[in-house]
C-alpha cells in the first residue's frame, strides 16, 4: 500500500516537474498566457526534468519583472517573495505521513501570472449565457459517472430522471427585457445592459417571472432571478465596478448554490477587490460543486484549480501578521505532531514564532492534489506563526469551541457601548476575520457546519450597532450566501439543520429591517460564550484564592506549632 501510494506521489510530483518544464521552453524569456493553459491541457510530457526546487527558484526570479500592482505593493510583495524563495524546499515522495514517521514537509505555492488568470476568468466566468434555459437544462444533463458520494449519487438520479422535463416558458415581457439586455451586453454597452437587467430583476420580483405564475415552482424562480443576478455582475465586473457587482454575486449563490459559475464569479468578484482569500474560499468551492453536479472536463476541473492556486499564493504574500506552512499529513494529529511542527516552522519562519498555531479541526487540501473522488485524498495540516502572541492566543480560543464567540467582551450582564463596539470592530474585526477567512481557504468542510458564518454575523451586529449599514448588508449577503451553499458541502445534523434554518430566518429578518423582540441567535450564541467564560474566570479565581488561603492556613498552623514547643 505504501508503495503504491510512494509511486504516485512520485508520479504526481514528475507531471508538476514536466508541465512547469514545458512552460519554461515555450515561453522563453517572457510569460505567454496560452502556454501555461496548454500545459494543463496536455497529458503528455517529455522524460526527465528539472526539479521542484529549480523550478521554484526560476518561476521567483522571473516574477520580480510583472508589474501587476502599484509600485509601492511591488516592492513589499517582492521583498517578501524573495525572503520565501531564499529557503530551500524538499518534496518528499509520500503523499501521506503516518504517525511513525511524521517529518513536517513544507509546501510552497508557485507563483500564478496575471494572465493566466484573465484568461481563466474570459473561459469561465464571463462566458456569455444568452438563454436563461442553460440553468435548467445544466441541472437536468445526466451523466455516466456515478460519484462516490451519496449527496452526488442522489444529484445525479434525479437529474437522470428529469431529462424529459422541458423548461418552463418564461413570461413575455421579462422575455424582452432579457434580449434587450443581452443585446446591449454583446454590444459591449454595459451601463445600459445593467439597467436592462435591473429592470428584468424587478420584473422578477413582482412575480412576472414565468408564464404561469401560480403554477411556478419556486425552483424555477429561483434559476431565473439567479440568472438575472449572475449577469448583473458581470456587467459590473466589465464595467470595473466590483463593488456594485459584490451583493448581486452573494445573492447569485443565495438563489442557485448548485451552479459552480456561480461561486467562480463571486471569487472574481472578491479577486477585484483584493480580498483573496475568500476569493480562494469561493474557488474551492466552485470546484467542488462543479464535481458534485457531474462536471468530468478535466480542462474546466483544472482552469478552476489553477485559479485557486493563484488565490491562495496572492493571500500568502499578502500577508503581514502571520506566516503559513502546510504540511502533508493524513492521521489524526497528536501533542508530538504538534511540537515538531512548531520546530519546523520556527526554522522557516524565525520572524513569526511569538505564537504558533496549528490548526486542529480537519485536514486541508490544496489545488495541486485536490481529487474530489477520491475516498482518501491527500490532505495537509496547516500551521500560522504570528508576530503579535494575542492575536494568536485569540484564534486558538475561538477554535475550541463548537460554536465560537467572536467577542472578547468582559462584561456579560451590560451592553457594549458605542465607543467599546468600534475599538472591538478595530481590533478583532480587521485582525482576526482576515484570518479566518486565510483558513477557510483551504478547508471544505468544519466539525461545526455553521462555524465561521456565525462569527460573520457577530460581525454584522458591531457594524449594525455603529450605523454602518451598507457594510452591515454586504456581510449579510455574503453570511447567506455561505449558509445556503452549506448542505452541499458536507453531511449536517438534525441539530446544525436547525441552527442553519435559524440563522437563515435572522438574516433575511435583518436585511429587511424586521424588528423582533427575540434576540438573534448569532448574538444569543455570544452572549452565551460571554457568560461561560465569566463562570471559567470566576471558578478560576476562586480555586486560586482557596488555595493561598490553604497555604495561608497550613503557614499559620506551622508558626502556631512552632511558637508551643518548649525551647
Amino acid at each position: 500500500m505504501e508503495t503504491a501510494s510512494n509511486s504516485h506521489f512520485e508520479n504526481i510530483t514528475n507531471e508538476i516537474c514536466q508541465k512547469e518544464y514545458l512552460v519554461e521552453e515555450a515561453r522563453g524569456k517572457t510569460y505567454q498566457q496560452n502556454d501555461i493553459l496548454e500545459a494543463l491541457q496536455e497529458g503528455k510530457s517529455p522524460s526527465g526534468g528539472e526539479t521542484i526546487e529549480i523550478v521554484m527558484e526560476k518561476l521567483k526570479t522571473e516574477k520580480n519583472s510583472i508589474k501587476e500592482k502599484q509600485s509601492h505593493d511591488a516592492d513589499r510583495l517582492s521583498l517578501k517573495r524573495k525572503s520565501e524563495s531564499d529557503e530551500k524546499l524538499i518534496l518528499r515522495k509520500e503523499p501521506r505521513l503516518s504517525e511513525t514517521d511524521f517529518q513536517p514537509l513544507p509546501i510552497l505555492l508557485p507563483h500564478i501570472p496575471l494572465k493566466s488568470l484573465m484568461e481563466v476568468e474570459i473561459k469561465l466566468v464571463y462566458m456569455d449565457e444568452e438563454d436563461v434555459t442553460y440553468e435548467f437544462l445544466e441541472s437536468q444533463l445526466p451523466t455516466n459517472e456515478e460519484p462516490k458520494y451519496s449527496v452526488a449519487t442522489s444529484m445525479n438520479s434525479q437529474r437522470a430522471s428529469d431529462t424529459s422535463i422541458v423548461p418552463p416558458q418564461m413570461d413575455k415581457w421579462l422575455q424582452v427585457a432579457l434580449k434587450d439586455a443581452s443585446t446591449c451586453y454583446r454590444q459591449k454597452k454595459y451601463a445600459m445592459a445593467a439597467g436592462q437587467f435591473r429592470t428584468a430583476l424587478e420584473l422578477c420580483s413582482k412575480g412576472a417571472a414565468l408564464g404561469k405564475p401560480f403554477e411556478a415552482s419556486p425552483k424555477d424562480i429561483s434559476s431565473i432571478a439567479s440568472f438575472i443576478e449572475t449577469k448583473l455582475v458581470i456587467c459590473y465586473l466589465k464595467m470595473r465596478k466590483p463593488d456594485l457587482a459584490l451583493n448581486h454575486s452573494h445573492r447569485s449563490i443565495m438563489l442557485n448554490p448548485a451552479y459552480f459559475r456561480n461561486h467562480l464569479r463571486q471569487a472574481a468578484v472578491f479577486r477585484s477587490l483584493e480580498r483573496y482569500s475568500e476569493a480562494a474560499r469561493s474557488t474551492m468551492v466552485a470546484d467542488y460543486i462543479y464535481w458534485l453536479s457531474g462536471g468530468r472536463e478535466q480542462h474546466t476541473s483544472k482552469l478552476i484549480k489553477l485559479y485557486w492556486q493563484a488565490m491562495i499564493e496572492e493571500a500568502i504574500t499578502r500577508a503581514e501578521c502571520f506566516s503559513v506552512m502546510y504540511t502533508p499529513f493524513a492521521t489524526k494529529i497528536k501533542a508530538e505532531n504538534i511540537e515538531k511542527l512548531k520546530e519546523a516552522f520556527t526554522k522557516k519562519h524565525p520572524d513569526y514564532v511569538e505564537y504558533i498555531y496549528t490548526d486542529p479541526h480537519g485536514l486541508h487540501s490544496l489545488p495541486q492534489t485536490a481529487d474530489w473522488s477520491c475516498p482518501s485524498p491527500q490532505t495537509y495540516l496547516l500551521t500560522l506563526g504570528f508576530r503579535n502572541k494575542e492575536v494568536g492566543k485569540f484564534l486558538e480560543k475561538m477554535s475550541c469551541r463548537k460554536l465560537p464567540t467572536f467577542s472578547d467582551h468582559k462584561a456579560p450582564f451590560s451592553p457594549l457601548t458605542k465607543e467599546e463596539a468600534g475599538r472591538h470592530l478595530e481590533t478583532i474585526g480587521k485582525r482576526i476575520l482576515p484570518i479566518m477567512d486565510f483558513i477557510r481557504g483551504t478547508k471544505l468542510t468544519t466539525f461545526c457546519a455553521c462555524s465561521g458564518m456565525i462569527e460573520k454575523l457577530q460581525h454584522a451586529s458591531l457594524l449594525g450597532r455603529l450605523q454602518r449599514v451598507k457594510e452591515q448588508s454586504q456581510v449579510i449577503n455574503q453570511a447567506m450566501a455561505e449558509l445556503a451553499t452549506i448542505p452541499y458541502l458536507q453531511d449536517i445534523s438534525q441539530q446544525d439543520a436547525e441552527l442553519l434554518q435559524s440563522l437563515m430566518a435572522d438574516a433575511m429578518d435583518t436585511l429587511e429591517g424586521r424588528k423582533s423582540d427575540k434576540e438573534r441567535v448569532w448574538n444569543k450564541i455570544e452572549k452565551v460564550g460571554i457568560i461561560e467564560d465569566f463562570l471559567y474566570q470566576l471558578e478560576d479565581s476562586f480555586l486560586k484564592t482557596k488555595k493561598l488561603r490553604t497555604a495561608r492556613r497550613q503557614k499559620m498552623k506551622m508558626k502556631r506549632l512552632q511558637s508551643e514547643q518548649p525551647c
